[in-house]
């Protein structure tokens, strides 16, 4: 009876232990992300917002984002730099600027700051060598170095429980006419132009579909990024805006579908239309059972109309649709676009992470020796030393790495919590005690109308409004301008102000008091005035600032018998009549 009750419980224990095998594998079969109707959903079949941040500047460096207007693309830079500081040097430059850029402490803080995805725009030439150099015709090189950066990011994803995208941002030959996006040269074949193109695009999407099949943290594969090619009219329409049956674009995307299903049935696959991004005409409806629409927006209206035909296509096909790329513009912007967004359930990924630049998360700090190099590169300075370019190209590698970024949270903040409340927090903690010196640019967090008030907010040059936002480009990235002081390095002030605009503080102060207020102000050509309020009452209006037209002459404008309770304030400053610049404002006992 003991041995039968012995064999009993070892086959029950045999049982247990193969059922749990099985619902790991069952549920390990179905832990990618899925399309499911118009949603993408994860194991449980629950939808999935994916917030994501686009990697832009790694692994493919487009000349904007090393401030380079001039032969742009990543080949022409690279030859320049190497005509100035040699072959050696320069791929000294680039192997620091691709083990810097982006490392496990960019992951993590990504996902500290609340995103969830990441897209890796990658260049084919990282993972195979070009058409032209491989020494036997049709034979793949497969070089190791993308292979081994996308392993590493995906690990530091998977750590955080985020999803990986891969993007192939630069294909062989180059996707379009808009040459620094894909790095492409036009004397040479384009991938439209070449068979030989087009098959090393398939089969390097084959290798990684062959390599990342069973990994649950790669999000999908977003096969072709904005592809701009006018295949019927290629003089009046470059950039395929409207092309009226992309034939070429549609065969290629469905050829590289079929070689990722040869070998991996788990992923999504995403789409791009052409006309960067757009131009879906002739292209659906979808063929793969496992796909997304993705589309690219920038710079317009963040107006229902605006992305309604991106979700008439959403309900046309019963597909989802994700907002690949976005950004480059002000905080107002990007609120606006969120709230917009997640209200229709779109995903989306920023772009991109960092750059010089203040309008990203984090902003590389440059320096003067990369500065000579840049300003001779845009033909606006002299042929710098070898030496002075290559100490300023070491340096940049050097300010690209994590702890040496500038964070700009001001950006998080409008991505992650403005458009879901209208509360203003401190930028900066302001305590007072026997005084305190507050920075006219250290104003509150919040949407413009709640922490501040500005009348050219950010840029809708596509919806055909020609505005900048912040106009002096530094510091911050709301519609206030802030300008760095010629004379004082690091030191900012708000200019341009304009009549009717405001400023918010909040400040904690230790004791109530009757304070001074002195305004560091430099005055224009006309009298300006403002007025000043304390916890939503006027305390002082009309306050006269001279005119002396001198705007970097600074002089204080003092405001007496300020009223302050203990504990937190609300400060405002509202500028009645403008034309001046504000550096600070003083309070004293």
């Amino acid at each position: 009876m003991s041995q039968q009750k012995s064999f009993t419980k070892s086959l029950a224990v045999i049982l247990l232990f193969f059922l749990f095998n099985l619902f790991f594998k069952l549920t390990y079969s179905q832990s990618f992300l899925k399309v499911s109707d118009k949603k993408i959903v994860d194991e449980k079949g629950e939808n999935v917002q994916l917030r994501g941040m686009g990697l832009g500047g790694w692994m493919l460096q487009e000349g904007y984002m090393l401030g380079i207007h001039k032969d742009a693309q990543q080949h022409n830079i690279k030859k320049r730099i190497e005509d100035l500081i040699g072959k050696g040097e320069t791929e000294e430059f680039y192997h620091s600027w691709l083990n810097n850029f982006i490392g496990k402490m960019d992951v993590d803080s990504m996902h500290a700051w609340g995103f969830n995805s990441v897209r890796l725009p990658m260049h084919y030439n990282l993972f195979t060598l070009p058409v032209e150099k491989e020494k036997i015709t049709g034979k793949n090189t497969w070089l190791k170095i993308g292979f081994s950066l996308t392993d590493s990011l995906l690990k530091w994803c998977a750590a955080n429980h985020m999803y990986l995208i891969l993007d192939l941002h630069a294909a062989p030959g180059g996707q379009g006419n808009d040459l620094n996006i894909s790095d492409r040269d036009n004397t040479k074949p384009s991938l439209w132009q070449s068979e030989a193109n087009r098959e090393k695009t398939i089969e390097l999407w084959k290798k990684l579909a062959e390599r990342y099949k069973n990994e649950k943290w790669i999000g999908a594969y977003d096969i072709l990024n904005e592809p701009n090619w006018g295949f019927a009219d290629s003089v009046n329409d470059r950039n395929g805006l409207k092309e009226p049956l992309n034939v070429p674009l549609k065969k290629l995307l469905k050829d590289i579908t079929t070689a990722i299903r040869e070998v991996d049935k788990n992923h999504i696959i995403i789409i791009e239309g052409n006309g960067w991004g757009n131009n879906y005409i002739g292209i659906l409806p979808p063929w793969d059972k496992n796909m997304v629409l993705s589309f690219h927006k920038y710079w317009d209206f963040n107006k229902p109309e605006n992305i309604q035909r991106i979700i008439d296509a959403r309900d046309k096909y019963n597909v989802p649709v994700w907002l690949g790329e976005t950004g480059e513009n002000s905080n107002v912007w990007y609120t606006e676009e969120i709230r917009l967004l997640e209200r229709n359930n779109i995903g989306w990924a920023m772009w991109p992470l960092k750059k010089i630049g203040s309008n990203n998360p984090l902003e590389i700090k440059s320096n003067a020796n990369y500065d000579s190099l840049k300003n001779y590169m845009n033909g606006e300075g002299i042929k710098p030393a070898a030496n002075t370019a290559y100490t300023g190209l070491m340096e940049l590698a050097a300010a690209s790495k994590f702890e040496n970024n500038i964070f700009h949270k001001d950006v998080i903040d409008a991505l992650f919590r403005q458009p879901f409340t209208n509360v203003e927090i401190p930028y900066k903690v302001h305590i007072l005690r026997d005084s305190i010196e507050i920075l006219a640019a250290d104003y509150d967090l919040g949407r413009n109308g709640v922490a501040y008030f500005d009348m050219d907010t950010a840029n809708y040059r596509t919806s055909g409004v020609n505005s900048a936002g912040n106009r002096g480009g530094v510091y911050r990235n709301d519609g206030v301008d802030i300008y760095e002081d010629s004379l004082k390095a690091g030191y900012y002030y708000v200019g341009n102000i304009e009549n009717n605009e405001w400023l918010s503080y909040t400040i904690d102060v230790s004791k109530r008091a009757n304070y001074t207020f002195k305004f560091l102000v430099a005055a224009g050509t006309s009298i300006g005035e403002i007025s000043l309020s304390v916890n939503g009452k006027l305390v002082n209006q009309n306050i006269e600032i001279p005119s002396d037209d001198n705007v970097h002459q600074w002089q204080p404008v003092v405001v007496n018998n300020v009223l302050l309770r203990a504990g937190k304030n609300l400060i405002k400053i509202f500028f009645v009549k403008g034309g001046f610049n504000l550096e600070s404002i003083q309070i004293l006992d």
